[in-house]
Order: C-alpha cells, then structure tokens, then sequence
C-alpha cells in the first residue's frame, strides 16, 4: 500500500473514531494502582481500603467467594452515630466504660449510663438525702411508661378487631376480604371499658402508694 493510500486509510479510521490512538486505553500510574488493590490475592476476613477512580475510599472486607464493599464516609458515619447513642449522661470526665458488660447495656436502656456511672450518681443520692425521692419517681415513671405501651396494644387491638380487611392470595391473585369481628361501639362496651376500669385502679394503687411515700 501507497504511503498516500495509508494516509488517507488512517484519516478515515480518526474520522470513525477507530484509530489506534483513539481505541488504545492508557493506563496511567493510579489507574495501575487500582488494578492491583482489585486484583490482589486476600484471605477470607481480610479489610482494607481502595480508591475508586472517582476518589471516593472504599473499605472492603473479603468473604468466602465474594468482597464487601463499603464507602469510608459511610463507615464514620456509623460510627459517629454509635459513638452518641451510648452512653450520653455518663460523666465523660470520669467515664472509662466501654459498654461491653450486660450490666451496662441494662443501664444504658434506663438512664443511658454505663453501670458504674448509675452506682455513683445513686450513691451521690443518698449521701444528699435524695436518694428515696429518686427511686420513686423511678418507680412512677416506669409503671407509666409500662401503661402508656399497654394504652399503644389496645389501640392495635381496636383497629384490628373493628376493621375490614382484604388479602391477595399468593400465587392466584385472588382477593379475600375479611369482615370486622365486632364494631368500634362493641370493642368500647367490651374491651375499652374493662381496660379502662384496670387504668383507673392501676392509676389510683400507683398515686396512693406514692402519697404513702411521701
């Protein structure tokens, strides 16, 4: 072939975007950077961190057959998260738990303090005078919140019990509708009057023992 017609022949092949200077990828150093973390022999529990070409960072775990990719930023978000859900009304000054105990994470569900710091503050209490005050109001504000989950299950019942309902039957399609078992009138004469019967007694038992207390 001509040097002319080899010209023209690769004039062509730019013009159709096939050239082999336009097809030819080039991998520069951080691309080869990549390629290798990607392609690099790890073992079962492995973790590291790789670089997208985006610049986003990846923490990756390798597993049995396949790698769990998840992105830095992620990760410290979580861990920021976590980090506030602790243990807030611990005194951080003083506070060296890790929250690993069962006693902490107890605690941490009542007063969102590890164990420790919930043994000081009580003993901070009785040193005050205070301490007896403190544990009944304990008392009062966990038979409330214990009434106030009971007050959420009735409503549930309530709506379960006096509305209509329809289900698609896997499989067929088909729709089957399920009549109420009583009316909101009925559930209030049955069910709603005796709960607030028991409401009212547990109220005035509650209220009572307190007034003794005090």
């Amino acid at each position: 072939m001509s040097k002319k017609l080899h010209n023209i022949k690769a004039v062509q092949q730019m013009l159709d975007g096939e050239h082999k200077f336009q097809s030819k990828k080039i991998i520069g150093f951080k691309d080869k950077q990549i390629v290798d973390q990607q392609t690099k022999h790890r073992d079962v529990g492995d973790i590291w961190e790789e670089t997208a070409t985006s610049g986003t960072i990846h923490v990756v775990e390798q597993k049995d057959g396949y790698r769990v990719r998840k992105t830095k930023k992620t990760n410290l978000i979580n861990n920021l998260r976590n980090e506030l859900k602790q243990f807030p009304n611990c005194r951080k000054e003083t506070c060296t738990c890790a929250g690993v105990h069962p006693l902490d994470k107890k605690m941490q569900t009542i007063h969102k303090m590890c164990f420790d710091c919930v043994i000081e503050m009580e003993h901070e209490l009785k040193k005050a005078g205070t301490y007896d005050e403190y544990e009944h109001k304990k008392i009062h504000d966990n038979a409330m919140a214990w009434l106030a989950t009971a007050e959420q299950d009735v409503a549930l019942l309530k709506d379960t019990y006096t509305q209509a309902s329809k289900f698609v039957t896997s499989g067929t399609g088909e729709i089957e509708h399920w009549t109420a078992k009583m009316t909101p009138e009925e559930f209030n004469e049955t069910i709603q009057k005796q709960f607030d019967i028991f409401k009212e007694n547990f109220l005035n038992k509650l209220n009572g023992k307190q007034n003794e207390n005090n």
